[in-house]
C-alpha cells in the first residue's frame, strides 16, 4: 500500500497484541480505515502472518485515539 503525503504517520498509531491473537488499533482523529489496517498487518507481519482482516470498530471516549479496530491476522 502506497502511503500519500498527506497520509497519518505509523507513529501516530497504538498498535497492540491481545491476548486472544487479534491486533488492536488505536487510530488518531484524522486517520482513515485503511491506515489502521495497514498497521495491523505490519503487526500481523511481525507475528510471521501475511494479511490483517477487520473483525471490530468501536468508537472510544479517549479524545487522542476516537477510534479502536480489532484485527485478525491471516496466513492468506
Amino acid at each position: 500500500m502506497a502511503m500519500m503525503a498527506c497520509a497519518t504517520p505509523p507513529s501516530e498509531f497504538g498498535v497492540y497484541r491481545q491476548s486472544d491473537g487479534t491486533v488492536g488499533v488505536h487510530a488518531p482523529k484524522s486517520a482513515k480505515d485503511a491506515e489502521a489496517q495497514a498497521a495491523a498487518a505490519e503487526e500481523c507481519k511481525k507475528l510471521g502472518k501475511r494479511s490483517a482482516t477487520i473483525v471490530e470498530t468501536r468508537k472510544t471516549v479517549n479524545d487522542r485515539f476516537p477510534m479502536t479496530y480489532i484485527f485478525m491476522c491471516n496466513t492468506y
